[in-house]
């Protein structure tokens, strides 16, 4: 742990992304290296000063490439580590007057912050150096002329300088990333492991056909070219080295220059990249300008559906490679079931006898390709587990109404490229009964002039899903699957009737909405799902409301209670209303626009209440005459004084808000909340009460005190027929 020989071997460690070792190893090879043993995101291997510098300037997989001075267990406490440090000599590596920054990685029962880590090893050095007659250096974080690299993970401390200084992976092209870039190391270790330089040899072409910021593209043409990754970079970690020797390094860069000079003139290779994203794509040609192979890309300004095989295209084999998007929330796939179809339809139509090579987060997504991965690759995207689909894309056949003369060498008809993608059969008998239940509704929809409506509500057990439509917008929620039901068998059925959906309906796919519905409790249908504010109008009646299909579990506006607020809007004459446990008011926007004199709207949240504010709002309603109450609804009916002559209550099923004295169970609580609401019916009044509870049952002491009428069966639209136990609805009123 002293000075280095000049001619033996370097102890070093190459760090990685997790899952690329082995193709590091093996790269490490073809460096001239001699890999050791492989650890978790590195491999350990030994070479000369020359190799190290060469694996610095050619790696495309590593992160960095660490010099280890040394390696001992049993390292527990910060005094441990401060001394294996300490005895290093710091002074052959750190020349006076220059300064250095600590990367420390793990931790141990006595360390347990990195900070607190970096701090004890830059002690130790500063004591190494004071010792050797060497005046203390400063930190820089930022810039530092010398990186020291610490882990310490389950007792075993690795010390040593960091040779790459920042990342290999940022070769230095890559300042417009796009949305959700790929690293380049990543992205460099995909196309080995499509056999990428093994083609690019044999003259095949690449195609990206989502191609983003260009980060696949421009690293197969650096290795296509023969180009160094890092060649453009101006600074190492070496650099500040006191051991770098520059006349070793330079000729080194020289010959990475000839290399790359003669390896852009001969490079043949076709590479092509498609994207629909302008912004996309200009930052893709900046960054290949900087990356010094703009030449040897061509781009093209088409989305997926536009995608047609250039005519000047005849290879009869090449790698199709891509990095879709693949949705980290469930609201994104609607749009995705149907890019990945899409994109397995124009590989099969456009690209016959070509290699399929896509990298995707969510493997469920590529099932949708219908093409089968003959080879998979398990990965790591930053946090996110990843899989590389390896696929051999088969010919089609040409669609029945086309020409069967051959096409040109090479080409697959153009015409086949806009054939539908096959669907199951139980995903198609989803289609038509979609297109069924349409049918039947049309002329309801006809004479209600209804626009927001459910077409389809688990009529199938096989698709358990609600699917509702809101104007030229689709809200779907699907039921979670019992525990009995395969999650995987669950999930490709929700993909199937994604896939459908569109067609079936004849929706833009960004236009559907996709939830998850399971059984909530408390505030849980307030929660904030997302934070678009994407919200819209929708015409009821004659109300106007404001919905948002993203953002809630609920979108504003309860579609089975439809009737009941329409009747409301009827009763509503010159009456006092009170709407409790209001949501959005939109009972109140009908009872108002029927003609009520006045109103009062109760609800705990204010993001409902401010909701409701704005519907009056849109259908110009005076809030002086109708007023929201922020309070608990038991609380206000406690205290409050006033009489109304329609009161309407919809209580949730059950409720335990913080901003709630008590829990709310309505089987339970209906008997207090309905004697309560009653204590404030004028005579000759109607108290409308409802609730979801499936199984609920009147408390037979209220039907003994006052005149009840249940009137549940009659308050169910054409849409909501089949599941008459949605809701249940009670008309209550004083004795006469």
């Amino acid at each position: 742990m002293t000075e280095l020989s000049q001619t033996a071997p370097l102890n070093l460690l190459a760090t990685c992304p997790k899952g690329i070792e082995g193709l590091l190893a093996d790269e490490l090879t073809a460096l001239g290296a001699a890999p050791g043993k492989t650890t978790v995101a590195g491999v350990y291997f030994s070479a000369d000063q020359a190799t190290a510098y060469r694996v610095c300037l050619w790696s495309r997989l590593a992160n960095r490439v660490i010099l280890l001075l040394a390696r001992e267990a049993m390292i527990e406490t910060a005094e441990q580590v401060r001394d294996v440090v300490a005895r290093i000599s710091w002074s052959h590596h750190l020349a006076t007057g220059k300064t250095l920054a600590v990367d420390f990685h793990g931790r141990s029962d006595h360390i347990r912050h990195t900070r607190f880590g970096a701090q004890t090893v830059k002690d130790g050095v500063v004591d190494a150096l004071q010792l050797a007659g060497q005046e203390r250096p400063n930190v820089d974080t930022k810039t530092p002329d010398l990186r020291i690299y610490a882990h310490l993970h389950r007792a075993n401390l690795s010390l040593g300088i960091d040779l790459s200084g920042e990342s290999l992976h940022r070769r230095g092209y890559r300042r417009d990333v796009g949305h959700a870039p790929l690293k380049e190391n990543l992205a460099a270790a995909l196309l080995v492991r499509a056999g990428w330089p093994e083609r690019a040899k044999a003259g095949e072409p690449l195609i990206d056909p989502l191609c983003g910021a260009g980060t696949l593209l421009i690293e197969a043409a650096l290795m296509a070219a023969d180009q160094a990754p890092n060649l453009n970079r101006e600074r190492f970690g070496f650099h500040g080295w006191a051991g770098h020797q520059d006349a070793v390094w330079s000729e080194l860069k020289r010959e990475a220059e000839a290399r790359a000079s003669i390896g852009r003139k001969r490079c043949k290779t076709e590479l092509m990249g498609f994207d629909q994203s302008p912004a996309a794509l200009t930052a893709a040609k900046s960054n290949a300008m900087r990356a010094g192979i703009p030449a040897l890309i061509t781009l093209h300004g088409q989305s997926l559906a536009q995608l047609t095989r250039p005519e000047t295209l005849t290879a009869e084999q090449g790698l199709l490679i891509t990095n879709p998007p693949y949705g980290e929330r469930l609201g994104e796939l609607p749009e995705l079931v149907r890019l990945y179809a899409q994109l397995g339809e124009k590989a099969k139509a456009l690209f016959p006898g070509w290699t399929l090579a896509m990298f995707t987060g969510n493997p469920d997504l590529g099932h949708r390709l219908g093409l089968r991965a003959h080879k998979q690759y398990a990965l790591k995207n930053g946090a996110l587990d990843a899989k590389l689909l390896l696929m051999e894309i088969g010919s089609v056949r040409p669609a029945p109404q086309e020409s069967s003369e051959p096409s040109e060498a090479g080409v697959a008809p153009q015409a086949s490229s806009t054939a539908k993608p096959a669907v199951s059969e139980n995903a198609q008998m989803f289609a038509n009964r979609l297109a069924k239940n349409q049918k039947r509704l049309k002329k309801w929809l006809k004479q209600s002039g209804e626009t927001c409506y459910r077409i389809y509500d688990a009529d199938m057990p096989e698709y358990a899903l609600a699917v509702d439509r809101y104007g030229d917008r689709v809200h779907v929620q699907e039921y979670a699957a019992p525990s009995s039901i395969n999650p995987a068998q669950a999930q490709k059925r929700l993909f199937d009737a994604l896939e459908v959906l569109p067609e079936a309906l004849g929706v833009d796919p960004s236009k559907i909405y996709v939830k998850r519905r399971e059984r909530q409790t408390g505030a849980a249908q307030y929660q904030k799902r997302e934070a678009s504010g994407e919200r819209f109008e929708v015409q009821e009646g004659s109300a106007r409301l404001w919905v948002n299909l993203r953002d809630y579990l609920d979108t504003g506006l309860f579609l089975d209670h439809r009737p009941v607020r329409r009747m409301l809007g009827e009763m509503a004459s010159g009456k006092r209303f009170l709407n409790l446990f209001c949501y959005t008011a939109t009972a109140t926007v009908q009872a108002a626009l029927g003609g009520a004199s006045d109103s009062v709207s109760v609800d705990m949240s204010n993001t409902y209440l401010e909701w409701a504010r704005d519907n009056f709002a849109l259908n110009k309603l005076d809030p002086r005459l109708h007023r929201v109450v922020r309070d608990d609804c038991f609380r206000w009916l406690e205290t409050a004084n006033a009489q109304f002559d329609l009161i309407f209550m919809d209580p949730p099923t059950f409720s335990n808000s913080k901003k709630m004295r008590d829990t709310l169970d309505v089987q339970r609580d209906h008997p207090r909340l309905v004697e309560l609401a009653m204590a404030r019916l004028a005579p000759g009044g109607t108290l409308v009460f409802s609730n979801n509870q499936r199984r609920f049952k009147l408390d037979e002491a209220l039907s003994e005190r006052y005149a009840v009428e249940e009137i549940t069966t009659r308050t169910f639209d054409p849409d909501f027929q089949r599941r008459t136990n949605l809701h249940h609805v009670f008309l209550l009123r004083h004795p006469s």
